[in-house]
């Protein structure tokens, strides 16, 4: 080969050389850019994924987060207690223990129900169904003892948390119970009392909010926030411990020596209404509020209406000496039967004809003369002094349930409405009501709203007195001392002499009317319910007491409820240390038989 050629040869090698290289660097740029755009598509990717995260979603993780972590933990507030006018406690609040399960957490179902069972007092199969439910959280017992759950919590169950909580607890037990009412396992007042102050006894809920790992412990540092909870108010009642027991023990007493049905016994302060004693029989216990029923629950001297017989009498008699159609002295000739349109109406026991003036007319409870005066008057004059007595409308007590009565306008009265109502039957009233009618009279013709309340203890210690009750004048003051003075005749010499107090002048009225049938449409045949309304002493009240008896074997009020009205005032005359007064003059009677 000669050097010409190989120097050729030597070219063609470099081209071919040269040509390799420049197509491999062509390659890897491709490479590189597809691998970069590899990168940006992955970091657009990468930045979407982190904008919705941080910035659409940011809100619901947070909202998780916290949840994982931060707990409320409600704080109830303890319910404020309730005193009697002297101060002595009648209804407070226990600290105690609700038992729940976490039915999905219990390892050995017959084992923990058999031991919650005899911790608790429960039944086995009932703590075995409570287990059985898919319900994350189920109550076993609400207002367990204390100590009862320290027992089963120290055995240390699975699923088987407690929770503080409290029990309300009425130290007096069945006393003053209707008044009272009592309180639900939830913390709500079911009745009475309990029920109408139901905002201001129960205070404010506060909560705690905490922030804690999985396991529970609390994270230093972490969220805390403290609303504590505001405790109830404290509530001062007119009603007097001793009065309202000796009240229910003679009361008790009544029904069963009568035999009757039951009874209803109030005591009230005719100057400012406040109500000194008020007791139903039959009653309950409201530390064991379940086992009662539902006519021992309720206050029937407040809730339930009766035809209140000869009491209403001293409504008619008000109304002919404030407008004047009857004197003191004047004398009516009263038979013992009258006949208005188609129904005879008859005195309790037949008499001949008499000349009676209105104080006798009361004092013998006579319906011939009392109906006689009512004609005088008329319906429409009739009507809007039972309406001025408030025997219309309920007295505004302030408590669940209370009845207005039932007293139809007299375009709705029948041809015999004005022999029914002016002797008590064909209205219906309340005892409160009807104790309301003689306070009135008492209070020298002043009406007087009756209250249960005396005043608030706030939770910052201080009193807060009661709105004062309103009153308006019915009669004027001679109206109502002559009518004191009738009233003191009936217990002196007429029907009501066996409610009598020693060293006391005592006025008053008895009634006995027929009881109505459940469904209204007559009146059972020989029931009654007897009364005795009156006041003391006569010449300076210092109390009304009205004595109620339903179905007593002794029918008449001056045999059933006197006695009664005697024990109960004789009691409470002596509680309140009130003096003897002066006795009234009587009002002028010249009962005798004319031809």
């Amino acid at each position: 080969m000669t050097v010409g050629s190989a120097a050729i040869s030597a070219r063609k090698r470099r081209g071919r050389g040269g040509t390799r290289r420049k197509g491999s660097t062509a390659g890897a740029r491709r490479r590189l850019v597809a691998l970069f755009a590899v990168l940006v598509l992955g970091l657009s990717a990468i930045l979407v994924r982190l904008v919705q995260l941080q910035v659409r979603d940011a809100h619901a993780y947070r909202t998780l987060a916290w949840d994982q972590r931060v707990r409320t933990i409600d704080l109830p507030a303890s319910r404020g207690s309730i005193f009697d006018r002297n101060g002595q406690e009648v209804a407070l609040s226990l600290p105690a223990r609700a038992v729940y399960a976490r039915p999905e957490l219990v390892s050995d179902p017959p084992k923990e129900a058999r031991k919650v069972a005899e911790a608790l007092g429960l039944d086995p199969a009932a703590v075995r169904a409570a287990f059985k439910k898919s319900d994350p959280f189920v109550y076993l017992a609400r207002g367990v003892d204390p100590a009862k759950a320290a027992t089963l919590e120290r055995q240390d169950l699975p699923g088987i948390g407690f929770l503080p909580e409290s029990k309300r607890y009425y130290p007096g037990g069945a006393l003053a119970p209707q008044v009272l009412g009592f309180v639900g396992v939830d913390g709500k007042g079911l009745a009475g009392l309990e029920q109408e102050y139901q905002s201001l006894l129960a205070g404010r809920p506060g909560h705690e909010v905490v922030e804690a790992d999985p396991r529970g412990v609390l994270i230093p540092q972490g969220e805390n926030v403290d609303v504590p909870p505001v405790p109830g108010d404290d509530l001062i009642l007119t009603i007097d411990r001793q009065i309202q027991f000796r009240a229910q023990a003679s009361l008790e007493a009544a029904v069963k020596a009568n035999h009757a049905r039951g009874g209803t016994i109030v005591v009230l302060n005719p100057a400012t209404g406040e109500i000194l004693a008020m007791a139903d029989s039959p009653w309950f216990d409201p530390n064991q509020f379940t086992k009662a029923s539902w006519s021992s629950i309720r206050n029937r001297g407040v809730t339930d209406a009766y035809e209140p017989g000869s009491v209403n009498k001293i409504v008619t008699a008000a109304a002919a000496l404030q407008e004047g159609y009857l004197k003191l002295n004047q004398r009516l000739k009263v038979s013992d039967h009258y006949q208005l349109y188609t129904k005879v109406f008859r005195d309790t026991h037949a008499h001949p004809p008499q000349l009676m003036t209105l104080g006798d007319i009361l004092a013998y409870s006579s319906n011939v003369g009392t109906i006689q005066v009512a004609e005088r008057l008329g319906p429409n004059l009739l009507y809007d002094y039972l309406q001025r007595f408030g025997l219309t409308r309920t007295t505004g007590l302030g408590f669940p349930g209370e009845s207005a009565g039932l007293l139809p306008p007299p375009r709705h009265w029948s041809g015999t409405s004005m022999g029914t109502i002016p002797i008590g039957q064909g209205i219906a009233v309340t005892p409160l009501q009807m104790a309301s009618v003689y306070a009135t009279i008492a209070n020298g013709g002043v009406w007087v709203r009756p209250r249960l309340l005396r005043g608030i203890v706030g939770p910052d210690g201080a009193f807060r007195p009661a709105q004062g009750s309103l009153t308006r004048r019915v009669v004027s003051t001679e109206t109502a001392k002559a009518l004191t003075g009738m009233l003191a005749y009936a217990v002196d010499v007429g029907t009501g002499t066996q409610a009598q107090i020693p060293g006391y002048w005592v006025a008053g009225k008895t009634g006995t009317a027929r009881k109505v049938r459940p469904d209204g449409t007559g009146y059972e045949v020989g029931k009654y319910i007897a009364s005795f309304i009156g006041f003391a002493p006569a010449a300076h009240p210092a109390l009304v007491v009205a004595a109620v008896l339903d179905e007593p074997a002794t029918v008449y009020g001056g045999v059933a409820a006197a006695p009664l009205f005697r024990e109960v005032a004789r009691f409470a005359l002596a509680r309140l240390r009130v003096a003897p007064a002066h006795k009234l003059p009587l009002p002028p009677h010249a009962i005798r038989t004319v031809g």
